[in-house]
């Protein structure tokens, strides 16, 4: 399922799905059927229209984010912080070492954040090799280097290194937690990502409290045309599209209980 999910994530992501029909339509005009072809290649040229030069999936991107509120008050006691993978660059950290953090940083930064204010508490960071190969490190194992760099002690961490999907970070979180006699945790996620995970631990029957970061959108975002950052709209596009996808698919496979869970 795992193999299945990428390939197909590769198919239907917003470019190469313009790339795609448009090479459909290529084909199927140069075999004689000049019509068909020619709405192929509409259609490729108007998603390119909308994923590059519209505010659509920065919309779309909003809606996410806004499901699940940052709580307004830090608790005054924190015993456990869960943190989602998917910070760090995998392949880099693997072959140069250090400690490379991409667009979702702030997961481990609020995490080391609330670590400092937090001294008691424990640090479980989620997340194995979630490439295709499986020739990386994981970011559990990695993520360690950042945090002794600022000072947490390493028995304060506990590394789940096997997961590769938000699903299997689920299980895995309930493993850790249960073994570890964790409870009362702050659950550490993107945002946009965190309608798909809370969804998930609630599956699984794990009580926490969200606390959402790496907000991509500003939150008054209205739909319309954009043709100052297409390279950045595609991009945003991209992960709204992943994300939805995601919530529509667990929920269909029934590994969620709703496809836009509430807090």
């Amino acid at each position: 399922m795992f193999l299945v999910s990428k390939i197909f994530w590769l198919a239907v992501q917003p470019l190469s799905l313009a790339f795609l029909l448009s090479a459909l339509g290529a084909l199927v005009a140069f075999a004689g059927w000049r019509r068909i072809g020619a709405t192929l290649s509409g259609l490729a040229a108007a998603l390119l229209f909308v994923v590059l030069y519209t505010t659509a999936g920065g919309v779309a991107l909003q809606v996410l984010e806004a499901r699940f509120a940052r709580p307004t008050e830090e608790p005054a006691r924190i015993s456990c912080i869960i943190v989602l993978g998917g910070a760090l660059e995998n392949e880099v950290t693997t072959n140069r070492g250090g400690i490379e953090l991409n667009q979702a940083g702030e997961r481990f930064l609020e995490t080391l954040r609330l670590a400092i204010r937090h001294p008691d508490a424990r640090i479980v960071v989620s997340g194995g090799d979630g490439s295709m190969t499986g020739d990386y490190e994981g970011e559990a194992a990695a993520s360690e280097r950042l945090f002794t760099a600022f000072g947490v002690s390493p028995e304060r961490l506990v590394k789940e290194n096997t997961s590769r999907t938000t699903y299997e970070n689920s299980l895995q979180t309930k493993d850790v937690l249960a073994r570890e006699g964790l409870t009362d945790c702050v659950l550490v996620t993107s945002a946009f990502h965190m309608p798909r995970s809370m969804a998930l631990f609630r599956k699984a029957g794990i009580p926490v409290t969200p606390w959402p970061v790496d907000y991509r959108t500003s939150g008054i975002l209205s739909l319309g045309v954009d043709f100052s950052q297409p390279t950045s709209n595609a991009q945003i596009t991209s992960t709204a599209v992943r994300e939805w996808i995601g919530l529509v698919a667990y929920y269909l496979t029934g590994r969620i209980d709703a496809v836009f869970p509430a807090e």
